[in-house]
């Protein structure tokens, strides 16, 4: 397991994961996001009529979420968010080179 770092536009939070999903993070992040979101019929639950089309409503614990139902055998978790810090320079020096992606 290793540790990455999630968002969607909110305070950054430090998972760890999978090694797989760690050095492979953006791959892992755009399948979640750009395909399975709209053509699974397990992510039903996150699309919304937005208007005229279909759009999705989700986040970084949605796809946590995903990685622990369908991808991985062993279980993702939530290590800690980090309060009030929405930019990865601010982050403490430890956790800056870490695999990072914001939905």
């Amino acid at each position: 397991m290793k540790h990455v770092l999630l968002s969607a536009d909110s305070e950054i939070s430090l998972y760890s994961v999978p090694d797989e999903v760690a050095d492979n993070l953006r791959q892992y992040c755009c399948e979640f996001c750009c395909n399975w979101l709209y053509q699974s019929p397990n992510a039903a639950k996150y699309r919304v009529k937005m208007g005229d089309v279909i759009g999705v409503c989700y986040n970084e614990k949605d796809f946590i979420d995903y990685l622990n139902q369908y991808i991985c055998k062993e279980a993702s978790t939530l290590i800690t968010t980090f309060e009030n810090v929405y930019d990865t320079n601010k982050l403490p020096k430890e956790y800056i080179t870490l695999p990072y992606f914001n939905f």
